[in-house]
């Protein structure tokens, strides 16, 4: 299986490695791009772009979306032969939603405090902190351009301890959106630094 994980805001491909260590122990294949999230010039097709250019031509992958990842991942599955879309802590985006609309139209109540790393070692949370980058404005009034979701087989997990998209906010709008009950990781908005092996797992399944 050949996965592209595609990262959420602020992030870089640095988030998703125990995953993808944890992936390639078990044979698996991974492409996990930058995406340029501190260009302030780039918008969410630059961002698809990203993601499309790192796959070699007409291999089937999946596609795993994290967080603010989610608005792209559905794009990308009308650029490339996608297996499989899994969202992780992602945003569910609806046709032609832009970014900034997101957070109103779902009824999203903002948190405080540590809402990424809480749940991680301390050493591991400081270094993760370090790898975050600037989040541009750049893609967050674009239009999601797609019609109706894809004819793509998706699946879509939440985790336990999410502070930034508690369980019942994302399960409520993944249900409102997806019209499917989602599945659920231990872990908080970054599972695939805190619970790797279950991750991989799920993706596995």
């Amino acid at each position: 299986m050949r996965s592209v994980l595609i990262h959420g805001a602020a992030s870089s491909s640095w988030h998703w490695h125990r995953l993808t260590a944890e992936l390639i122990h078990r044979g698996h294949a991974v492409i996990a791009p930058d995406l340029p999230c501190d260009d302030p010039s780039a918008g969410l097709a630059q961002y698809v772009d990203a993601v499309v250019d790192a796959v070699p031509d007409g291999e089937p992958v999946t596609v795993v979306a994290h967080s603010l990842g989610g608005f792209t991942g559905v794009l990308v599955c009308e650029r490339l032969p996608v297996r499989e879309l899994v969202l992780v802590a992602a945003m569910v985006p609806a046709p032609g939603e832009r970014i900034s609309e997101w957070w109103k139209q779902t009824g999203y109540e903002s948190a405080d405090g540590d809402v990424f790393f809480h749940d991680l070692p301390p050493a591991l949370a400081a270094e993760a902190r370090q790898h975050l980058r600037e989040q541009s404005a750049g893609p967050l009034d674009d239009p999601c351009a797609f019609d109706a979701w894809p004819e793509v087989p998706t699946r879509v997990a939440i985790a336990r301890d999410d502070r930034l998209f508690p369980a019942d906010f994302l399960r409520r709008v993944t249900q409102e959106r997806l019209g499917v009950t989602p599945d659920e990781l231990p872990g908080a908005h970054f599972p695939m630094l805190g619970h790797p092996a279950a991750l991989a797992d799920y993706l596995g399944a």
